[in-house]
C-alpha cells in the first residue's frame, strides 16, 4: 500500500475523534468507544497488529488512565476540601483584593500560576488546579476549562521540569548514531549542550507565539461566556495581558539560555506571577477600576456552562469563621513547593517516590511494558495536602467526609471517557511490528505529509507536533515519536535539523491546547462529563495559531541562509501578524455596547438630559 493511502487511513482515528466530538457534538463518553472501536479494527485488519499487542495497548491504556484519574481525584479532593474548610471564601475575597475584573484573575490564575504549576508538575496538573479555582471564583465552568487549556501552549514544553525535552527529545534521538555524529561534528559535547540548545531554540519559537495566549484566554472568555458575547471587552486589556505575556516569557527565554531546559516554565511563572501581581495592585496598564468586567449573574448562565459543578455557592465559607490568607493559601503554597521539592533531579526524593512503583513488564508476552509510580505522581500531592488542609483548617471530621464523598462522585463521569480514550491512543501509538509491515500510524501519517510538503516542510512540522499530542496527550510522547522523523525530515531537504525538533516541540505544546484526554480530565474536574467537544471547537482556533505562526517563523529560519530574509515564511508570518493586529484595532474601534446602552438611558425621555 502506499504511503498517501497509509496516511489517509492513519488519519482515520484522528478524523473519526474530530467528526463526533466536534463536528456532531457527542459527549466523549459516547465518542471514544467508537473511536477505540476504529484504531483497533486498522490495527487489526490493515496493519496486521497481533491480538496479543493490541490488548497489551490496551491494558498500558487502562493503566494510564487509572494515573490521570488519580491526579484528577486528587484535584477534586483538594478544592472540595477547601471549600468545606471556608478556604475558597477567604482565596475568592484575595483576588477581589487585587482587582475584581474577571480578566484580570484569569491571566494572573492561569497563565501565570498555570505556567509555574505547569513547570513543577506537567501531566495536566495546571488545569487540575486552576480550572477548578476559577470555577470557585465565580467564572463559568466551561470558561475555566477552555482558558485552562489555552494556556496549555507556551509552558508546556518545559513542564515537569524540562520533562519534555530532557527525556522525550532526549529518548527520540539520543540513541540514533548519526544525530550524535551531528551533534558532535557542530560542537555539541557533550549532549547536554545540545539539549540546551534546543532549549533554547524551542524557547525563542514560544516566546514569539506566546506573546498573544493571555489576549486570547481572555477574549475567548468574554467573546463565549461574557454578558456581550465580545470579542472587544476581552480585546480591551490588551496592554495588560501583552504586559502579562512578556513578564512571563522573558525570564522565561532567560532561564533558557542561562539555566537550560528544566527551569523556563518554572521561574518564567514565578516571576511573572510577581511582577505582575505587583504591577496590578499599583494599577499599572489595569482597565478602569470604576468599571470591572464580571460574568453575568448565574440565573442568565448557559446551562451547558455549569453541568453539576456547585463549589462557591456558599461564600460565607458554610458558616464557619473566616480563615485568614496565609493560611487559607497555604495548601496552595505546599502544593507548590512540593511538586517542585519531588521533581528536582539533584535531590534524592524524586528517586525515592519512584522506587516505589508497580510495573507489568512484557505483557502477554509484548514488549510492551506499562508502571505506575503512585508517590510520585501529582495526585499523590494533592491527596497529602488535602490531608493537611483538613488540619490545619480544624475541620470537622463529618465536612471532610462530604469533601470525600463529592470528589469520588465527580470521578465516576471522568472514568467512562478516559478508559476508551487512553488505550484507543496507546494501540495507535504501538501499532508497528504487524505482518502487514507497515511503520506504526503515527509515523504513516507523518510520512505521507512529508511526502506531499516537500521543501515545505518546516510549515507542516509543528502541526505534526501538535497532532502528536492530541492524539498521545503529551508532548514529551509527541517529542518520543516524532524528533527522530523530524530530523531526518530536515536532512532531507538540506537545512539544520535541530529546527525541525524544535519546532516539532513547539507544535507538541500547542497541540495540549486540543488534547482530547487533557480536556476530559479538566472538564471533569468541574463536573463537565460530556462537553468535550464544545471545549475543543473554542480552542481550535488558537491551536491553529500556534501551529501556523512558529511554522511560517520555522520556515523563514531555515532557510533565510540560502534563499534570503524575503521567503514565503517570512512574509506569510508578517501578514498573519498584520491581519491579527489589525482584526484586534477594528474590534476595538467597535463601540462598547454597555456604553451605548448608558447612552440611551441618558438620553431618553424623562432622564433629565435635554
Amino acid at each position: 500500500m502506499g504511503s498517501t493511502w497509509l496516511a489517509v487511513l492513519s488519519l482515520l482515528p484522528i478524523a473519526t475523534v474530530g467528526l463526533l466530538l466536534v463536528a456532531l457534538r457527542w459527549p466523549a463518553t459516547r465518542a471514544m468507544p467508537v473511536c477505540y472501536a476504529v484504531v483497533v479494527l486498522l490495527a487489526a485488519m490493515v496493519w496486521g497488529v497481533p491480538t496479543a499487542t493490541i490488548a497489551a495497548s490496551t491494558v498500558k491504556g487502562l493503566i494510564v488512565a487509572a494515573s490521570l484519574l488519580y491526579i484528577v481525584f486528587g484535584a477534586i479532593l483538594l478544592l472540595n476540601t477547601l471549600d468545606q474548610s471556608g478556604g475558597l471564601a477567604r482565596i475568592r475575597q484575595s483576588f477581589v483584593d487585587i482587582t475584581p475584573d474577571r480578566r484580570i484573575q484569569a491571566i494572573i490564575i492561569a497563565w501565570l500560576f498555570g505556567s509555574f504549576i505547569e513547570g513543577a508538575a506537567g501531566f495536566g496538573t495546571p488545569a487540575a488546579v486552576c480550572v477548578p479555582l476559577l470555577a470557585a471564583l465565580g467564572f463559568p465552568p466551561m470558561g475555566a476549562v477552555v482558558v485552562g487549556m489555552v494556556i496549555q501552549s507556551t509552558p508546556v514544553s518545559f513542564g515537569a521540569v524540562g520533562t519534555p525535552i530532557v527525556i522525550g527529545v532526549d529518548s527520540g534521538l539520543s540513541s540514533d548514531a548519526g544525530v550524535i555524529a551531528w551533534a558532535d561534528s557542530h560542537g555539541y559535547v557533550p549532549w547536554r549542550s545540545f539539549l540546551h540548545m534546543l532549549g533554547l531554540k524551542v524557547a525563542l519559537m514560544h516566546t514569539l507565539a506566546g506573546i498573544f495566549i493571555p489576549l486570547f484566554a481572555v477574549s475567548l472568555l468574554t467573546r463565549f461566556f461574557g454578558p456581550n458575547r465580545s470579542w472587544r471587552d476581552g480585546l480591551e486589556v490588551w496592554p495588560f495581558a501583552i504586559f502579562a505575556a512578556l513578564a512571563m516569557t522573558v525570564p522565561y527565554l532567560l532561564v533558557a539560555w542561562w539555566l537550560g531546559p528544566e527551569f523556563p516554565s518554572l521561574f518564567g511563572g514565578l516571576i511573572g506571577l510577581a511582577i505582575v501581581v505587583t504591577a496590578a495592585r499599583n494599577g499599572f496598564l489595569m482597565p478602569p477600576a470604576d468599571r470591572p468586567w464580571h460574568f453575568a449573574e448565574r440565573s442568565e448562565w448557559d446551562e451547558s456552562w455549569t453541568g453539576m459543578f456547585r463549589f462557591g455557592d456558599d461564600e460565607t465559607g458554610n458558616g464557619r469563621a473566616e480563615i485568614g490568607l496565609l493560611r487559607a493559601w497555604t495548601p496552595y503554597l505546599l502544593v507548590g513547593v512540593l511538586l517542585v521539592v519531588t521533581r528536582l533531579r539533584e535531590l534524592p526524593v524524586a528517586t525515592w517516590l519512584k522506587s516505589w512503583a508497580l510495573s507489568w513488564p512484557e505483557i502477554f508476552g509484548t514488549s510492551i511494558s506499562a508502571s505506575a509510580e503512585p508517590l510520585y505522581l501529582p495526585g499523590a500531592v494533592f491527596l497529602v495536602v488535602s490531608l493537611i488542609t483538613f488540619a490545619l483548617h480544624r475541620m470537622p471530621v463529618a465536612s471532610y467526609a462530604v469533601a470525600w464523598s463529592r470528589s469520588l462522585r465527580a470521578l465516576v463521569s471522568a472514568s467512562v471517557a478516559l478508559v476508551f480514550t487512553v488505550p484507543m491512543v496507546q494501540v495507535f501509538i504501538n501499532s508497528e511490528g504487524g505482518t502487514a509491515g507497515y511503520a506504526k500510524m503515527p509515523i504513516a501519517l507523518a510520512d505521507g505529509m512529508a511526502e506531499l510538503s516537500g521543501q515545505a516542510w518546516p510549515l507542516f512540522a509543528p502541526l505534526i507536533g501538535g497532532l502528536g499530542a492530541f492524539v498521545a496527550g503529551s508532548n514529551t510522547i509527541s517529542n518520543m515519536m516524532f524528533s527522530l522523523f523530524q530530523f531526518g525530515m530536515g536532512e532531507r531537504i538540506g537545512v539544520d535539523p535541530s529546527w525541525m525538533v524544535a519546532l516539532q516541540a513547539v507544535g507538541g505544546a500547542a497541540g495540549n491546547m486540543i488534547c482530547v484526554h487533557n480536556v476530559v480530565a479538566a472538564s471533569a474536574v468541574v463536573g463537565l462529563a460530556g462537553r468535550e467537544g464544545a471545549v475543543i471547537r473554542k480552542t481550535l482556533l488558537p491551536f491553529a495559531y500556534y501551529a501556523l505562526l512558529p511554522g511560517l517563523i520555522g520556515y523563514a529560519v531555515v532557510w533565510t541562509p540560502s534563499r534570503g530574509v524575503i521567503n514565503i515564511g517570512s512574509i506569510g508570518a508578517v501578514l498573519m501578524l498584520l491581519l491579527l493586529i489589525g482584526w484586534i484595532a477594528r474590534q476595538l474601534r467597535r463601540r462598547d455596547p454597555a456604553a451605548l446602552s448608558q447612552a440611551d438611558s441618558e438620553e431618553a425621555p424623562g432622564s433629565g438630559s435635554h
